[in-house]
């Protein structure tokens, strides 16, 4: 490329050029004040978190699991008393 000897496109390129780097520098602000705002939204929500749900989930199917054993067990405990009565 050749370069330019006249300072108004010289200026106007380096404005330019410092103009996109503002720009870049704001979005990347921005970017962080947002993800901090979510992120304190997230918090004082109070959810939980994914490891956390699982396990509660996998205590309730074993709760369940064991809720189902156990009502068979008393359904036969009760047909034998049918029986013998």
């Amino acid at each position: 490329m050749s370069s330019s000897n006249n300072p108004i496109f010289d200026n106007l390129s380096r404005l330019m050029t410092d103009a996109a780097g503002v720009a870049t520098g704001m979005k990347r602000e921005a970017e962080t004040v947002m993800r901090a705002q979510f992120e304190r939204l997230i918090r004082d929500m109070d959810v939980v978190s994914r490891e956390e749900f699982e396990a509660v989930r996998a205590m309730a199917v074993a709760a369940r699991e064991e809720n189902d054993r156990l009502a068979q067990r008393l359904a036969a405990i009760e047909s034998k008393l049918d029986a013998s009565s």
